[in-house]
């Protein structure tokens, strides 16, 4: 947690984690357009040049996770993650009571929005937003997903043919 002028409740420093994982979950997937737009509006709070800035801080994270070998991974989304923290905490630090409210509010809706609809897989996973029957009839094979299978007719029962 960072130091400022007023320390932060509990909650507040748990929600501002919560965004700065969010960010990091979002980042390349088919939500992250409208989730980085909403991030940098939130942290711009009405200022043209700084919502800019976050939008450029944004992709450079997104480039950051997308650009790092599989044994780094792990590593860069913990940096990230911790980075963006401390953003939303430095923001909810440096506002009135009455406007940590609000702020508090919408970073808790992108929040929860994102745990909604961003639904996402990396590193060759399969990620499914609702519901996901798999069924095989009939002697077949149902997999979302599966290596290299063979499919083979099974032999008959009785003695071998030799």
């Amino acid at each position: 947690m960072i130091l400022g002028a007023e320390m932060l409740e509990e909650g507040l420093v748990a929600l501002a984690t919560a965004g700065g994982t969010a960010v990091v979950q979002a980042a390349g997937t088919q939500a992250w357009d409208a989730f980085r737009a909403r991030v940098a509006r939130l942290l711009g709070r009405g200022d043209d040049e700084r919502e800019r800035a976050e939008l450029e801080r944004l992709d450079r994270t997104a480039d950051a996770l997308q650009a790092q070998p599989s044994a780094e991974v792990a590593r860069t989304r913990l940096r990230q993650e911790a980075s963006w923290q401390t953003r939303f905490e430095a923001l909810l630090e440096d506002v009135g009571s009455t406007e940590r409210e609000q702020i508090a509010a919408e970073l808790r809706a992108l929040v929860q929005d994102h745990a909604v609809s961003g639904v996402s897989a990396r590193d060759d996973g399969i990620a499914v937003g609702g519901t996901v029957e798999v069924r095989a009839d009939h002697g077949s094979v149902a997999a979302l997903r599966a290596g290299d299978v063979t499919l083979r007719n099974p032999s008959q029962p009785g003695p071998s043919q030799g």
